[in-house]
């Protein structure tokens, strides 16, 4: 009984509050307010130029030490590019993926073959997915409902339930998202199948912006992420942004033959 108690009194202490709204209640949110949420997200974190950015990833399993990598991840919005490149360790250092005409492509130098993918691909094994490392395309890739609003730790957000539009590629066609009210960015996540299997949950603690040139704006990124397996418990991995550099990058560097002349 003890023990019962005890975790009815967690369920109340970490259960978000939701603001009621009767089940005929209008919802605060029209669908073009809910839209606009998710192009304001994809505005921000869209370039209008090229993007560069260090970043750290530490992928941790249960009963297995954490493996920590480093990486450059390179895109070019205008074109819809993407390169993800490892340098370290020196096992990983050379593999990459690269995406281009809306195809992903995976890199093994210890091999030197090229592999497709799919958005549904773990990135080097971990729990983080291609949308972890590119530009944003909820509004162009998502129908938003309303959910509620909510209390999430010291935020006020809006929760919305994503679908993923007919015909669409994505790696979860179901999404639950938490926007912070006062910013508009996404404070939470949770991926499911289109079943309604929950299958990872993933926490922004840390945006961070800098001033791009080329956009006349402020270019938003998310400077931490954490992943959570909700099929593997006790999986997880943490994606951590060190820099972004908004230099202009050389014109031949979104190509199989620029990422493999890195591993030589």
């Amino acid at each position: 009984m003890k023990s019962f108690l005890n975790r009815l009194l967690l369920l109340f202490i970490f259960v978000p509050a939701v603001s009621g709204h009767a089940a005929d209640s209008p919802s605060p949110l029209t669908i073009e307010k809910m839209v606009n949420l998710l192009k304001g997200i994809d505005t921000r974190i869209r370039s209008s130029g090229d993007y560069k950015a260090l970043f750290y990833l530490e992928q941790r399993e249960k009963d297995k030490p954490d493996v920590v990598r480093e990486g450059l991840a390179y895109r070019r919005d205008a074109d819809e590019k993407l390169m993800i490149l490892f340098t370290k360790p020196k096992t990983e250092a050379g593999k990459g993926y690269l995406r281009i005409d809306k195809n992903l492509w995976y890199y093994d130098p210890s091999v030197g073959k090229w592999e497709r993918r799919t958005d549904r691909e773990r990135i080097a094994g971990t729990d983080s997915r291609r949308q972890d490392f590119d530009q944003s395309k909820l509004a162009e890739e998502y129908d938003p409902s309303f959910v509620g609003e909510e209390k999430l730790g010291n935020f006020n957000v809006w929760v919305l339930k994503l679908a993923a539009k007919s015909g669409v590629d994505v790696a979860y066609p179901v999404v639950k998202f938490w926007i912070d009210k006062d910013t508009g960015n996404d404070l939470k996540r949770e991926d499911s199948a289109l079943s309604g299997k929950l299958m990872r949950t993933t926490y922004v603690p840390k945006w961070e912006k800098l001033y791009s040139e080329s956009k006349k704006a402020d270019l938003w990124y998310r400077k931490e992420i954490r992943i959570y397996d909700e099929v593997d418990k006790g999986n997880s991995t943490i994606v951590i942004i060190k820099s972004v550099d908004l230099k202009a990058l050389p014109e031949n560097i979104f190509t199989k033959a620029w990422l493999e002349s890195k591993s030589r």
